[in-house]
């Protein structure tokens, strides 16, 4: 039983290892291309802000072992504006206003969850309550 919890440890270090790798690497790639061009963008800047976001999230996970819900949801949310941004002028209205309405469902799950977090705050092992408030 504890080798298989061990191995399990150590797929999901290797695993983060991985996502933050590859966020680097990214990363790496995006600001070159922005060197190439000689400019930057809205666009360009929400996509580093994302991959500055999955960086966060992943040390979030290695320091407290659990993730916050609202990680997911504000990068989802950055994710459909730069979605906007990019293809605002292909986008027929019907498409503008469901992305525009997926990033208030997102938003308004972020404000339920932190409601939920202060109004009925979970005492179990990684609580907020067992270390410093990453919420």
């Amino acid at each position: 039983m504890r080798a298989g919890i061990g191995t399990l440890s150590a797929l999901e270090v290797l695993g983060l290892v991985l996502i933050t790798i590859a966020t680097l690497v990214a990363g790496g790639q995006e600001i070159g291309a922005m060197i190439q061009a000689r400019e930057v963008t809205l666009a360009d800047l929400l996509l580093l802000f994302i991959y500055l976001e999955v960086l966060t999230m992943v040390g979030i996970y290695l320091e407290s072992g659990a993730l916050p819900v609202r990680m997911p949801l504000y990068i989802a949310m950055v994710a459909l504006a730069r979605h906007m941004i990019i293809g605002m002028k292909e986008m027929s209205e019907v498409e503008l206003i469901a992305t525009s309405a997926a990033v208030l469902i997102l938003a308004l799950g972020v404000l339920v969850t932190r409601f939920g977090h202060f109004r009925f705050p979970y005492e179990g092992p990684g609580s907020a309550s067992e270390r410093s408030d990453s919420d």
